[in-house]
């Protein structure tokens, strides 16, 4: 929605908002190993999901029924290996400035991200899980700021 179509009452409220989301794939052993190798069929896979994470934040809106199309000022998906949990990290941070906020946009990076790596793994590791989902801060909008307790 453009701001021209927004109520002005929604157009006193544009202001910075930020939003970071993180989640998981478990991948087990084996398919982690060949992750931390590069030896993968699809070798640099954590670039390839970091890539699709930010191109799926920009799609957010097409994704999401009645989601705001967001004018993103700033989109970051890094992705780290936890060897303890033989997952993967996804962490993704966005912000804009308006009358909306970028929680769905952090949180579709996240998943988009997910889906890459859990496809990419999936013929070494059908048992793999995109699991922890959820939002780990938020700034801005009228319900707040937020930062996750746990």
């Amino acid at each position: 929605m453009s701001p021209a179509a927004l109520p002005l009452s929604d157009l006193r409220t544009e202001r910075p908002r930020t939003a970071v989301a993180e989640g998981r794939v478990r991948v087990g052993e084996a398919a982690f190993q060949m992750l931390a190798d590069g030896t993968l069929k699809d070798r640099d896979v954590l670039t390839m999901a970091q890539v699709a994470g930010l191109l799926g934040a920009k799609q957010t809106s097409r994704l999401l029924p009645l989601c705001h199309d967001v004018a993103l000022r700033g989109l970051d998906v890094t992705i780290r290996l936890d060897e303890s949990d033989y997952a993967v990290v996804i962490r993704a941070s966005a912000k804009a400035v308006g009358a909306t906020g970028v929680t769905m946009e952090a949180m579709t990076a996240v998943s988009v991200a997910a889906l890459t790596v859990f496809d990419a793994v999936r013929s070494t590791a059908a048992d793999a899980e995109i699991t922890g989902l959820h939002l780990v801060a938020k700034t801005g909008g009228a319900s707040g700021d937020y930062v996750r307790s746990r």
